[in-house]
């Protein structure tokens, strides 16, 4: 089956009922789940203020800011290859943040008084803490990675988006919890006249353990990664159920160290499992970091010999630190908003290099056709706004302007045809006497169409309009 190249700007028909209907979908959905998720918020900060005092809360919430600040920052550094919609990172915090945490205030609080009732008196907060708040808690965060394979699934490449989500979903939900903890130390810590609790808690939910609600549940994160690889039901359901288990046995080692063992069981906890668990996460996610840029890397040479890229691109799209020195020179040269440009090019580049390679793996077929036309519909859009903005083309070259060379008008874009490499280029694991990468045939890559047709269409940045010759004084970059 073929996949056209979008050689042409995307047809826009008129609109019709079903458009407007998903515009409004689009706009009127996420403004009510962002209300709903702020009404959760207030809730929850009138639940903790009536019980620990408004002011104390505020403490709780500066104090809190401290450690969410470099924990979020560490889920978006691991997610630079292909960043998620901003949009979608927010929603995941407050998910964390407003609805699960005050989901499990409710349910956590309703279940220890059961327990009171049931077992027998004083035994809901030990059974609380252990039992039940890790599989109400791990569930409740877990709930939105799993909407988001039901809903937007897309928006999964692998573990490492997996482990973000997951990551930003815990991170929002122990800002919450560490307002409740911290604003408590110091109440009571004001009507004891003791400042030891309060550096316990500062000391315990601030610099020990961070990253102990992100760990946990980014093992949900994993199984819902793994199961947006695979093309069987069972296999999704049995990878994600697997992953909500692993969450909830760490949490409730976790509570119960806490809470049963005394200090020195905790501190033994920490240092024999959960810090070398950490590590060993650490290490996978560098590892899957290095499997996503070996993906792009071996992707990038089929697109320029498609004629999707240009060929002197293909180094700069296969290394993040050229990635961001393109970047930053067309910033420097252009201003911000070509450097927006390029940088939604390089997203559509990664996209369609991750897409290709699911449908190479088997990952994606029933949905394949629409998918990689959706991807590579989206790359000419982003190709053709990146040629739109001065420098954006020299940038790429590394150099000047050719002498005598100014930028084409937008509307006489073109794109060239499928051409061999310059002289001399060999991208890693990859030498153009040596034919086409592993698994890629002589051509465009099967199943992609033939090249461009003649016509209006969008050309690869760094090259010239080849319905209209090289303007004066080109010559290719070198």
């Amino acid at each position: 089956m073929a996949y056209p190249v979008p050689v042409g700007a995307p047809p826009d028909g008129p609109p019709t009922r079903h458009t407007h209907a998903a515009r409004r979908r689009g706009v009127l959905l996420p403004v009510v789940g962002l209300v709903a998720l702020g009404i959760c918020g207030l809730v929850v900060l009138g639940l903790v203020g009536n019980s620990v005092g408004f002011g104390w809360v505020l403490v709780g919430a500066l104090c809190a800011l401290l450690p969410v600040g470099p924990v979020v920052a560490t889920f978006l550094w691991l997610d630079r290859w292909e960043p998620e919609p901003p949009r979608m990172l927010l929603v995941a915090f407050l998910w964390g943040a407003c609805f699960s945490a005050l989901s499990a205030l409710l349910i956590n609080s309703s279940a220890a008084l059961a327990a009171d009732a049931l077992v027998r008196r004083g035994s809901g907060d030990v059974l609380g803490t252990v039992v039940i708040a890790p599989f109400v808690e791990e569930g409740l965060k877990g709930l939105f990675l799993v909407g988001l394979l039901i809903w937007r699934r897309r928006e999964f490449d692998g573990i490492v988006d997996g482990v973000v989500y997951a990551g930003l979903v815990a991170a929002g939900f122990a800002f919450t919890e560490n307002i409740l903890y911290i604003g408590r130390a110091f109440a009571e810590g004001a009507m004891a006249g003791q400042s030891g609790g309060v550096l316990a808690v500062l000391l315990l939910r601030g610099v020990l353990s961070p990253f102990a609600h992100p760990l946990f549940t980014s093992m949900t994160g994993i199984g819902a990664g793994i199961a947006a690889a695979k093309r069987s039901v069972t296999v999704r359901v049995l990878a994600v159920v697997a992953g909500y288990l692993v969450a909830v046995l760490l949490h409730a080692l976790w509570n119960g160290a806490a809470s049963v063992l005394g200090d020195t069981g905790f501190f033994q906890v920490y240092v024999v499992i959960m810090l070398p668990l950490f590590v060993a996460m650490v290490v996978v996610l560098l590892w899957q970091r290095h499997r996503e840029a070996k993906t792009v890397a071996e992707q990038l040479p089929s697109f320029a010999q498609a004629g999707w890229i240009a060929w002197s691109e293909v180094p700069l799209l296969g290394n993040l630190a050229r990635r961001r020195g393109w970047r930053r020179e067309v910033k420097r040269r252009s201003g911000p908003h070509a450097a927006r440009a390029v940088a939604d090019y390089q997203t559509a580049v990664t996209e369609l290099a991750f897409l290709r390679s699911r449908i190479a793996r088997g990952a994606v077929r029933d949905s394949a056709e629409e998918l990689l036309s959706g991807r590579l519909r989206e790359l000419a859009k982003a190709r053709a706004r990146a040629l739109g903005m001065p420098d954006a083309l020299t940038a790429a070259w590394g150099g000047d302007h050719p002498p005598g060379w100014v930028p084409p008008a937008p509307h006489t874009i073109s794109a060239p045809l499928p051409q061999a490499p310059p002289p001399g280029y060999a991208p890693p694991a990859y030498h153009p006497q040596q034919g086409p990468p592993p698994g890629y045939p002589p051509g465009p890559p099967p199943g992609y169409g033939g090249p461009p047709q003649p016509g209006p269409t969008y050309g690869a940045p760094g090259l010239p309009d080849q319905r209209h010759g090289p303007p004066p004084g080109w010559n290719p970059p070198r």
